[in-house]
């Protein structure tokens, strides 16, 4: 069976306290056809000493600054190699040593999005919770309708699909990225798993930032959608929100 080459990033910026257990997640795989890219922002901690200590599984190695998250993985883009592209940033770990080479199994034909589940842990690598979102059995562009039901850490994408993230957006451009490589995808070849796929380190940016990342989903939406689609699903999923907080105040 053919083991194509599949490009592992990840951006990073004074991540000392972070960086290490991503970069084991990576170095324990069994999958024996990748390679690791990862991007730094020119950080000002030990992140630096730490990847130039793992630079025995790390392929190409940048540490520059730049002008923000968005740029830093493009600049993973533009170096990577492989068939496949997969970002895993610093704080998000591959759940297991398999997860790649299961990822990678195929029947007859390879894929052009491989997508799985993500659960959230704390900064000790605890699992605390699922995503709100879960990844749909079959995925569409209309199932992004209803938010980012596949965190970009648990899809596994054709190069050839993908473009620059859109830097006009700061927080949710991996949301709008995803999209349009589902817009080129074949629906047949874009394989889901109720496997998961990443361990995403909560707290993240769009978290920490909701209102500017609500407006930048909506620019988004309107974009690949249409107004009217945009503001109907916005409605219907600001009233799903408030719901799940009813019924489920806390992580499950």
């Amino acid at each position: 069976m053919r083991h194509p080459l599949v490009s592992i990033i990840t951006v990073c910026y004074n991540a000392q306290d972070t960086i290490e257990a991503t970069i084991n997640s990576v170095r324990k795989q069994t999958y024996d056809n990748y390679e690791y890219i990862v991007i730094d922002g020119d950080s000002t901690d030990s992140t630096k000493d730490i990847l130039l200590a793992n630079r025995d599984v790390i392929t190409k190695y940048v540490s520059e600054k730049d002008n923000g998250l968005y740029y830093a993985m493009n600049k993973g883009l533009d170096i990577a190699e492989g068939e496949y592209v997969w970002f895993m940033n610093a704080g998000d770990r591959i759940p297991h040593s398999n997860t790649l080479e299961k990822i990678m199994e195929s029947s007859y034909k390879f894929q052009d999005i491989y997508y799985g589940n993500t659960k959230i842990i704390d900064k000790s690598g605890t699992v605390v919770g699922k995503r709100r979102l879960k990844a749909p059995e079959i995925l569409t562009k209309n199932s992004f309708l209803w938010g980012m039901v596949v965190c970009h850490q648990a899809a596994v994408v054709k190069k050839s699909l993908v473009k620059h993230y859109d830097t006009r957006y700061k927080i949710t451009s991996d949301y709008d990225w995803l999209l349009s490589a589902i817009e080129k995808s074949d629906p047949v070849l874009m394989r889901g798993s109720r496997r998961t796929y990443c361990y995403f380190l909560e707290g993240g940016l769009s978290q920490k930032n909701m209102l500017k990342s609500n407006m930048e989903r909506f620019r988004i939406m309107v974009k690949h959608y249409g107004v009217f689609l945009a503001v109907i699903f916005n409605i219907l999923m600001f009233f799903r929100y408030i719901k799940d907080k009813i019924t489920r105040p806390t992580m499950s």
